[in-house]
């Protein structure tokens, strides 16, 4: 290596990003799992990515779904880093196109504060949690699984890594 190859590895590690992802639930599929991994894999040049999933809380058709999901925000408070920029995953959360994603997370990553992506259970999230968060975004106007909506981000992450360092991916 010569030293334009060491200072361009070091400018990449200085300007990595620090993703802390809180999901409800576990992947049941091997496929959702398996597109998991490669997303992983694909980010781990550009992000230190810390995903922490935490147990659903079981209910049924005649259950309180407000008491179920506020429940589930406990645990997801108790995950929350101090200082961290908190972004939650939501139906109602701003859209943006992936060059706008990608815009977002270089100017809110550039702040050197972990950035904290929430993804809901299948019932969604308590909104409890907005007094916890800095932004709220929509991934897209359909409604998907809570496990794809989780692989979509992380595709998204990645998507938007490559954008902010001009690399062959996004066209």
């Amino acid at each position: 290596q010569n030293c334009y190859d060491i200072v361009a590895n070091l400018s990449n590690i200085v300007n990595m990003f620090k993703i802390r992802i809180i999901v409800l639930g576990k992947f049941k599929e091997k496929a959702y799992l398996d597109l998991e991994k490669e997303y992983l894999k694909r980010l781990s040049p550009f992000a230190k990515i810390k995903l922490i999933e935490l147990p659903e809380i079981s209910y049924h058709k005649n259950n309180n779904l407000d008491d179920i999901k506020e429940k589930e925000a406990e645990k997801i408070i108790k995950q929350l880093p101090e200082n961290g920029l908190v972004v939650l995953l939501e139906e109602k959360g701003t859209l943006r196109n992936s060059k706008d994603f990608a815009s977002f997370l270089e100017r809110v990553g550039g702040l050197g504060r972990e950035l904290v992506f929430v993804i809901g259970s299948g019932i969604g999230l308590h909104s409890m949690l907005h007094q916890y968060s800095n932004y709220s975004i929509s991934l897209s106007p359909l409604t998907f699984p809570h496990n794809m909506a989780r692989v979509i981000l992380e595709e998204q992450l990645y998507r938007a890594c490559t954008i902010i360092n001009k690399k062959e991916y996004h066209k």
